[in-house]
């Protein structure tokens, strides 16, 4: 199965892409890899999941606000290339979770996102490099922030 019917057969629903909240391009295509800034957890009614993990959010609450981030990275890959057909692969990973300076668990968390790729565009494909840390806050009181490269087809 391709990554559009796969989104299909999950019974995924993209939020809408979201729109630059600064000076930057939400994603750029240089030289086959897919540049993609800092998303959020992004609902569909375009509010986002708030809160700190290691707070008033658990490590499940951060995992469903990592799932949201790559459902709205999704959104952004697929209003830009027209297809998620368009990725071969998950190059790299960066995700940030708002947390308390005591939270430790900070790959859990971003396993949300990670799993979500994995499911999308399978486990060889899906599964790229990572980074997962703890910031002391995010914009928005965001509860994570993910960025990414792909690689895409022309």
């Amino acid at each position: 199965m391709n990554a559009e019917e796969q989104i299909e057969a999950l019974g995924l629903e993209l939020p809408p892409p979201p729109k630059p909240g600064g000076v930057y391009q939400p994603l750029l295509i240089h030289d086959g890899l897919a540049y993609v800034s800092g998303h959020g957890p992004l609902l569909p009614d375009e509010t986002y999941l708030t809160g700190k993990v290691g707070g008033e959010l658990g490590v499940d609450e951060g995992r469903t606000a990592a799932r949201q981030t790559g459902l709205a990275i999704l959104a952004t890959l697929q209003a830009r290339l027209g297809s998620l057909n368009r990725v071969k692969r998950l190059v790299k990973s960066f995700g940030m979770v708002n947390a308390t300076a005591d939270f430790g668990e900070h790959p859990q968390v971003i396993n949300g996102y990670s799993e979500l790729m994995a499911e999308v565009f399978g486990p060889e494909n899906g599964v790229g490099t990572r980074s997962a840390i703890g910031m002391g806050s995010l914009p928005g009181n965001i509860a994570v922030e993910i960025e990414a490269v792909f690689e895409v087809a022309d």
